[in-house]
């Protein structure tokens, strides 16, 4: 059995077995795992609002297999809250932000792979995403994601031709790769402002903190947050929930 603390993001919780839970927990040092709470359902104790989705904690656990299940999951002994998301007001449309990073986070790693870039992109998000402050920090992190998963396109030159288009209009397939111009765009193409990827050429150089000033409400860069939703949905193989929702809004 091998003792480990360290920094962890919880994804998810699930009843499990009388009164424990099953957490997902994305860790610094060994990327996502899952480990069991033992009856945490029934004593608040060791973890009091710790297993809150996309609470950011310090987790005390040990590594050993779980005869019932086969599977290789941890013990999780006890965490320590650095940041929690309930320690901030909360709104429907902050609710529906915080489960896209924990569900896309949860579909897109998999198990014991170390991602420390997508680890400080979590943390930084989360730092920034408040009430009345959502959809920057949403566009943000789905961009950046796709980009530091090797699936975001070069943006600057048509996929076909590759004719110059900073400062253009373009075009993209939700089912195919690249980006093309109005001549070659694919059937089934869905078109991004020129503003719109001027904006995600910034974001791409610019740390969330400098510009989360700015205006953004819904309505700002709607079409480049569908891209990039599209883009995690291609690539994941399934639809996002937690996107849907945030569409409804």
């Amino acid at each position: 059995m091998i003792q480990r603390l360290g920094e962890a993001i919880v994804l998810r919780t699930w009843p499990f077995l009388e009164a424990d839970l099953l957490v997902s927990l994305f860790t610094r040092e060994q990327g996502r795992i899952k480990g069991v709470a033992r009856h945490a359902m029934r004593s608040r104790k060791r973890f009091g609002g710790a297993l809150e989705p996309m609470t950011y904690v310090r987790a005390s656990y040990a590594e050993r297999p779980h005869q019932q299940t086969g599977q290789e999951l941890v013990r999780l002994d006890a965490f320590e809250i650095l940041s929690s998301p309930l320690s901030r007001p909360i709104d429907y449309a902050r609710t529906a932000a915080l489960q896209l990073i924990a569900e896309v986070i949860e579909e897109a790693l998999p198990e014991q792979a170390p991602d420390d870039p997508i680890f400080r992109l979590a943390l930084s998000v989360l730092e920034e995403l408040q009430v009345g402050r959502v959809w920057l920090p949403v566009v943000y992190f789905a961009l950046w994601i796709n980009r530091l998963m090797g699936w975001m396109p070069e943006l600057g030159h048509c996929v076909v031709c590759g004719e110059y288009l900073r400062g253009r209009a373009v075009y993209y397939s939700p089912t195919s790769d690249g980006i093309t111009c109005a001549d070659d765009r694919r059937p089934g193409s869905v078109s991004l402002s020129a503003e719109s990827a001027a904006l995600a050429e910034r974001i791409f150089r610019s740390p969330l903190s400098s510009i989360i000033s700015e205006d953004f409400p819904r309505t700002r860069a709607a079409d480049l947050r569908r891209f990039a939703f599209d883009l995690l949905e291609r690539h994941l193989e399934r639809r996002l929930v937690s996107a849907r929702t945030l569409a409804r809004l």
